[in-house]
């Protein structure tokens, strides 16, 4: 996204895409299953601090999918480019995966606002106007989003007003902690500064939105900013980690390379359908670090509770050789007892047998290893089968 000096609302408005309105009630939800009771009062996986402020609009029950123009073509875009990126997305088979907004970030508007004060497309750039760009999109079943600058609750109440219902994405980089307060005002927020294409930044950036994992959840994310697989920065390892840890968090996941020209490797990463089942699970509880250890603890265990008692683990290895990290039961807040199955979503198949106890792998440097485990029926009380 652009420098902190312009840019201070992102919006992603559904254009004339009419949703119908639901009205849900949203408590604070308690532990997830499987949490052990000993560590109730600061659990693995606490969600304490989520839905005191949720915007109920019936939006973001999931994080957002979909493509941004920034990280990519900053400002250089068109209404041809986003065409085309629309058509990529069905081509490629990434829209019906989920991948469904078309977000024009900023660069999109004229210099000089119209005589009643309207922002207007630039006309060499967006020659057709806006609305034929979203009719475009919405022929396509796509969604399309536009970047906006403007006061927080005051556009909020402007876009209720419009009586659609409209996905509200702020960005203010996580300066006033956004997670205190934003989930009155939109359906996710940034809580970081705009993400480089380097493992350094990537990795403090993950490391940054973890601390505001407790207050996410359906109605309300926090956005630790766009996808940079794809774009040429880090290995295809790093970006692998990159996805893997964006899925778990429940981060927002928009792709942000040239949809266009993929590699083969940028698409296996985006399409691998099990790593998004992670990041859209009803659920709904950010994943977060729950383990480090190792040299400037590089090695680390990062796991959130999924859905029918599942639990979604990644060993990530940010050290600069291969390493073996296990994951221990009480880690991920299993009872010692517990006979698991592991499913590995990279290599998308089982491993053999059940597990007790520890799980440990060899993780290649700046690599990680993702899975789902799944207790036996007869390890879990009969309330949770």
């Amino acid at each position: 996204m652009a420098s902190n000096n312009d840019r201070l609302v992102q919006v992603s408005i559904l254009i004339l895409y009419l949703c119908s309105s639901i009205s849900l009630t949203i408590g604070i939800r308690g532990a997830p299953p499987l949490i052990q009771a000993s560590r109730s009062s600061s659990n693995l996986f606490d969600t304490s601090n989520y839905g005191k402020l949720q915007l109920n609009n019936g939006l973001a029950r999931t994080p957002q999918m979909g493509w941004n123009s920034w990280n990519f073509f900053a400002c250089n875009i068109n209404e041809t480019v986003i065409k085309e990126t629309a058509d990529a997305l069905i081509s490629t088979g990434l829209a019906s995966l989920g991948y469904k907004y078309v977000n024009i970030d900023d660069c999109w508007h004229y210099a000089k606002r119209n005589s009643k004060g309207d922002l207007v497309p630039d006309p060499k750039a967006f020659p057709s106007g806006i609305k034929a760009l979203a009719d475009y999109l919405h022929e396509k079943d796509l969604k399309l989003g536009i970047y906006s600058d403007a006061g927080y609750p005051p556009m909020r109440d402007a876009l209720n007003a419009t009586g659609r219902t409209i996905f509200y994405s702020l960005c203010e980089w996580g300066v006033d902690d956004p997670a205190f307060w934003a989930g009155n005002v939109g359906n996710s927020w940034r809580t970081t500064e705009d993400i480089k294409d380097t493992w350094a930044s990537m990795t403090t950036i993950a490391d940054l939105n973890d601390n505001w994992a407790a207050y996410a959840g359906p109605g309300g994310w926090n956005d630790p900013d766009m996808l940079e697989v794809g774009n040429g920065g880090m290995t295809f390892e790093e970006y692998r980690a990159h996805f893997s840890i964006w899925a778990l968090m429940k981060a927002p996941l928009l792709i942000g390379c040239d949809v266009r020209n993929m590699t083969k490797e940028t698409s296996e990463i985006l399409s691998n359908e099990e790593v998004i089942a992670v990041n859209q699970d009803p659920l709904g509880v950010q994943g977060r670090k729950v383990h480090t250890e190792g040299k400037e603890n590089c090695k680390q265990i990062w796991a959130g509770p999924l859905s029918k008692n599942r639990v979604a683990v990644v060993l990530w290895n940010r050290c600069a050789e291969a390493v073996t990290i296990t994951a221990k039961w009480e880690t991920l807040g299993f009872d010692t007892s517990t006979r698991v199955s592991v499913r590995d979503l990279w290599k998308r198949k089982n491993l053999l047998g059940f597990l007790t106890e520890t799980f440990g792998v060899e993780v290649d440097s700046h690599n990680c290893k993702m899975y789902i485990f799944t207790p036996s029926p007869q390890s879990l009380p009969i309330s949770q089968i």
